[in-house]
């Protein structure tokens, strides 16, 4: 094992504090959940610097990305966006007006169905969804740089069993 493994880190003091407080209880989920929570915790702020020097907040992205990753034409109904995003339609209404403003998407009506909506990505919302996504997945590989290949394989291997299993047993993933 790495000499890192013997170190310390937050969740081991926490379970240290809580073990001498409540012995009889076993605190090893903190082990596994408390430290993906805590991980979380520390990129998120780089990760909304990063959508921030392009102009968008997280929940901008996601919509942009969502429609960027749909693939050509780049075109969702309002309803496959608050769905995939798992949001409120009032919530996405308010991202969708900050980036119809923005000139990175359009709201037209549906050509298969006059009753309808369509969002899309515009050529300046198709460009900075890319740009921003490249500039993400870079600021993110640095964080990976303590672990070597064979490592992050096997705990991207070891999470993907943990979320298929819990998204399972919640009746799935949307997106």
């Amino acid at each position: 094992m790495r000499n890192e493994n013997a170190k310390s880190d937050h969740v081991d003091r926490l379970r240290a504090q809580w073990d001498r407080e409540l012995p009889d209880l076993d605190t090893e989920p903190m082990t596994i959940l408390g430290r993906a929570y805590r991980l979380s915790n520390l990129v998120r702020p780089s990760i909304e610097e990063t959508f921030s020097s392009f102009g968008l907040d997280r929940g901008e992205f996601d919509v942009i990305s969502t429609l960027r990753r749909s693939g050509p034409p780049y075109r969702l109904t309002p309803t496959d966006l608050y769905t995939l995003l798992m949001i409120s339609s009032g919530g996405l209404t308010h991202r969708l007006d900050r980036l119809q403003k923005a000139g990175l998407i359009r709201r037209e009506r549906s050509t298969s169905d006059g009753r309808s909506s369509v969002v899309g990505l515009t050529e300046q919302g198709v460009a900075l969804a890319e740009a921003a996504f490249r500039a993400d997945m870079a600021s993110e590989a640095r964080y990976l740089d303590g672990l070597d290949p064979e490592e992050r394989a096997a705990l991207a291997t070891l999470l993907k069993k943990l979320l298929v299993s819990l998204e399972s047993a919640q009746g799935g993933d949307p997106a």
